[in-house]
């Protein structure tokens, strides 16, 4: 999975931009006012998830990056598993800032 925000069209209002992708790697879309709903707890959780793992992946890069003996393998399954981390952390940002209440 590789979330483009350029690519993934703003949710309309009251849609919940979801951390999965659907058939043919669209975006997927939940319409709930409940935030407690069986799907919108299930995305809090992936999202979760998604963030401790992001987390361990900038922690084995940096290991990897400091590492003067790490060969370009290394480098590249780090950079991947980074850009990887990162877009499902675009995809967090994008969804939760969308939910955000509007200044006035």
């Amino acid at each position: 999975m590789s979330y483009d925000r350029d690519a993934v069209p703003a949710p309309a209002p009251g849609l919940r931009l979801l951390p999965w992708e659907g058939e043919g790697g669209k975006p997927c879309y939940l319409s709930a006012d409940d935030a407690g709903g069986v799907l919108s707890r299930l995305a809090d959780e992936i999202e979760a998830e998604q963030l401790c793992d992001g987390a361990d992946v900038l922690k084995g890069a940096v290991a990897v990056l400091n590492d003067r003996k790490a060969g370009e393998h290394a480098v590249r399954l780090a950079l991947r598993a980074t850009t990887q981390s990162f877009s499902d952390v675009l995809r967090i940002a994008d969804s939760r800032g969308t939910r955000l209440p509007v200044p006035v």
